[in-house]
């Protein structure tokens, strides 16, 4: 089975952690996002790949390769220019002729029953079958109106006030026939919400397939934190790849726990936990439940660090805390400092000993906060 994934996005809303890196590869679980969705593909029996890049393309191809190693054969596609969803899909065109394939995006975090899609997809004669859930605020998203046949009369992209007429949105995960390719221009920038869905209506047949299960796309913090905290929920035990080493430390699983991991005297781990590589945590501290934390990272004693996201080269001072936080490569946060949930701090960033960090706010790369600074504001300007 074939499946067409969307990777040339710039991923601008989740900046500063995509400065240094494309959205699909931002870790979750210590490993690239879109590593996971492969995984996933692999399992459900999609293993014929093409994947259309842009923004950051070779750190996505460096990452996956030829796919063998998961299972799978990879072939990539290069946007020159922006084509949209759909165009970027026709870009691909000549590896995915001849029978239906699956379209998603490459920062999809997911556990929906693919191959139940696909073949929902094959029983029926619609050129499209759009994957749909029920959700609450469906205003950043498509909404469909569909029957009880599954088939689909109106779709509408981002609802205003007013425009909401259902809560079945789209998760942007679809089975085309691939004749529907025969629809879409040429290098031309087109989408298929905004273009090809409306034109398909006119003379065709789109069917909905109510899903089940989590889906995010991570388009923004918050959802990356939710698509990490789903993916904790999920672990199934506890792993511990080579040497562990801990004093008189009390340790709670589900946890995974990378080769050369030491926890200091007292200290508390409570899972679901991921800790990478060769990070030592000190004496006294509080690691809560869903937290990620990176290779080579230092937490130093009476620390305590709760649902937060910690990656890779990370220093965190003494007593300091970190709640609902997500940390990037090798930031330096001193003593006694506070960062609250929902901030975002860069890749080498600074953070002086006392600093508070206020809630949602986000720090840009290479930053250098003064002690003793309150931030109450995203700082965005360049050092």
């Amino acid at each position: 089975m074939k499946a067409c994934i969307m990777c040339g996005g710039e991923g601008t809303r989740l900046r500063p952690l995509t400065f240094e890196r494309p959205k699909p590869s931002i870790p979750i679980l210590n490993k690239p996002s879109v590593v996971h969705l492969i995984e996933r593909l692999a399992d459900e029996g999609f293993t014929d790949i093409v994947i259309t890049l842009g923004y950051m393309a070779e750190k996505i191809e460096e990452q996956l390769g030829d796919g063998r190693i998961y299972g799978v054969h990879i072939d990539y596609v290069y946007e020159e220019k922006k084509l949209g969803t759909a165009g970027g899909v026709k870009n691909a065109e000549k590896y995915l002729k001849g029978e239906p394939f699956l379209v998603l995006g490459g920062d999809h975090v997911l556990n929906l029953n693919l191959r139940e899609l696909y073949r929902f997809h094959e029983r029926t004669d619609a050129k499209v079958t759009i994957a749909l859930l029920s959700i609450d605020d469906p205003r950043e998203f498509g909404i469909a109106d569909m029957d009880v046949n599954n088939r689909i009369h109106r779709f509408l992209e981002k609802p205003g006030p007013g425009e909401i007429f259902s809560n079945l949105a789209s998760t942007g995960i679809y089975m085309c026939d691939s004749d529907v390719l025969d629809m879409i221009p040429e290098n031309k920038e087109y989408d298929f919400a905004r273009d090809l869905f409306p034109k398909i209506l006119k003379n065709g047949k789109i069917n909905g397939l109510l899903a089940r299960g989590n889906w995010t796309d991570v388009g923004s913090p918050a959802a990356y934190r939710q698509a990490q905290r789903w993916m904790l929920a999920e672990l199934p035990g506890t792993l511990i790849e080579g040497r562990f080493t801990t004093k008189d430390a009390r340790i709670n699983g589900p946890l995974h726990l990378g080769h050369n991991v030491s926890v200091g005297s007292n200290s508390a781990i409570v899972g679901p936990i991921v800790i990478g590589e060769n990070t030592t945590i000190g004496d006294n501290v509080l690691i809560g439940p869903y937290t990620t934390i990176g290779s080579n990272c230092t937490i130093d004693d009476d620390t305590r660090i709760l649902s937060s996201y910690i990656f890779n080269d990370v220093t965190i001072g003494k007593n300091t805390n970190v709640s609902g936080s997500i940390i990037d490569n090798r930031t330096k946060v001193g003593d006694n400092c506070s960062l609250e949930n929902g901030t975002v701090i860069g890749p080498d960033v600074m953070i002086g000993s006392g600093a508070t960090v206020h809630s949602n706010v986000r720090i840009w790369p290479k930053q250098a906060i003064k002690e003793g600074v309150k931030v109450k504001e995203d700082i965005t300007n360049c050092p």
